[in-house]
């Protein structure tokens, strides 16, 4: 709140309309700014220019408000009159004429938030559990023997998925489970109407001959709260154990719903979810057709090619002189090849005989002039390592009395007795120093 100051009549101070609003707007920005407001909507407009004006009302008050273009094309819903929202914005005067008013700049329905966050909190906590990885999600089968059916007697869900089914396979059983699909007791109903059709799943009534291969699940559209029912855990929990592949049509293609995620298959309409699990019977017939045609070709050449073949054998067995003719003439020219293969083969190692035998002379005597070579380069090479030759280059060899060779002059001492060997002989001496 703000206060205007206390002063005397002489010294009051004389406002302008414009300040003074201006005046009252800031003190309003800083002591509310920015606020969210819940309230009915009343006389809610749509201008040319896309900026929505309405009025926020309630049992004790009003307020104008105004909703500029940019903000209103962020709805995700369509505002109508009676309708209780939430919206935030910030207060302000319209100065034109001097009005208070609710800027507003985002707006869902009253309650949403909560549910919200309760959808998404469930959401990724079933996530993290893997119920909705797409591992686990099972294909669904092209020919149901029975299909299973999950919806309210008085939804118009029911009428366009049995009308679906009707069109498209006729012949194939469908069974309903009632529950309701809206309110306080629908997850519970919807949950007793699974278990039902999950015990013909496993174990179909014989009696009946009615065998459950694949759930649908529907309803039709409407506010989140009237598909809050799909939102249950315990229901998304039962739906994960289902023995056959559910398929999940509730609401419209832009609603979604935590069935949805769990579901193996998610239809946008009821009556998509009755096309996903019913093949047009047509379709069925022109494939019989296309099989019909094709196994009579197959039959056809078959038999042509058995035809074939019988007249083939007839003809062998008709002149059975030929084909004794043929195989004597094809066992004489076997014969024939391989006495030549015989002879060739027998003229090569002769041939290879001689050869190595005018050979060996001359090989052997390579052979010794080899080996002679081989000798006298070795010969040579011992000469080399002679130790004489180098005594006889004017080197001696030196020895200690004990016979071990003196090869440093670390090794020697004074008055040692030293032999030095020469080329021609040997001589004795002493070191002196």
């Amino acid at each position: 709140m703000f206060e205007l100051p206390q002063t005397s009549v002489s010294t009051a101070r004389v406002w302008q309309v414009g300040a003074l609003c201006r005046a009252i707007a800031d003190a309003m920005d800083a002591r509310f700014n920015p606020v969210t407001v819940a309230g009915e909507i009343s006389g809610f407009t749509r201008a040319a220019s896309g900026h929505c004006y309405l009025s926020l009302k309630d049992e004790t008050g009003q307020i104008r408000c105004a909703m500029f273009r940019r903000a209103a094309s962020l709805l995700n819903f369509s505002p109508r009159d009676g309708d209780r929202v939430e919206v935030r914005g910030r207060l302000g005067v319209y100065e034109a004429r001097g009005e208070l008013q609710l800027v507003v700049e985002s707006m869902r329905p009253a309650g949403q938030g909560t549910l919200f966050e309760q959808f998404f909190k469930l959401k990724a906590k079933l996530e993290q559990e893997g119920l909705f990885d797409s591992a686990r999600k099972r294909p669904l089968p092209k020919m149901p023997r029975g299909i299973g059916l999950v919806t309210s007697l008085g939804a118009a869900a029911l009428h366009d998925v049995v009308a679906a089914l009707q069109r498209r396979v006729p012949h194939i059983p469908v069974v309903l489970a009632a529950a309701a699909v809206q309110g306080d007791n629908a997850p519970k109903e919807v949950m007793q109407a699974l278990s039902s059709l999950y015990a013909m799943a496993v174990a179909p009534d014989h009696g009946t001959a009615v065998a459950i291969d694949v759930i649908l699940l529907v309803r039709g559209g409407g506010a989140i709260e009237d598909l809050w029912a799909f939102n249950d855990e315990q229901l998304a929990r039962m739906l994960a154990r289902s023995p056959v592949p559910v398929v999940c049509g509730v609401g419209h293609e832009t609603d979604f719903t935590i069935a949805d995620f769990v579901a193996d298959m998610r239809a946008p309409t009821p009556t998509a979810a009755a096309e996903l699990v019913s093949e047009p019977t047509a379709a069925w017939l022109g494939l019989v057709d296309d099989l019909e045609s094709r196994l009579d070709d197959a039959v056809g050449r078959y038999v042509d090619r058995q035809a074939q073949r019988l007249d083939q054998a007839v003809s062998r067995m008709g002149r059975p002189s030929s084909l004794v003719h043929r195989q004597r003439l094809m066992l004489s020219a076997l014969q024939q090849r391989m006495q030549h293969s015989a002879r060739l083969s027998l003229q090569v190692r002769l041939s290879d005989v001689a050869r190595r035998q005018q050979d060996w002379p001359l090989h052997m005597q390579r052979a010794l002039k080899t080996k002679r070579e081989r000798s006298q380069r070795a010969e040579l090479r011992l000469g080399l390592l002679d130790p004489s030759l180098v005594l006889q280059r004017g080197y001696a060899w030196l020895t200690l009395e004990n016979g071990q060779t003196l090869g440093r002059v670390a090794q020697a001492v004074a008055g040692q007795r030293v032999r030095a060997t020469l080329s021609d002989g040997a001589v004795d001496m002493t070191v002196s120093d």
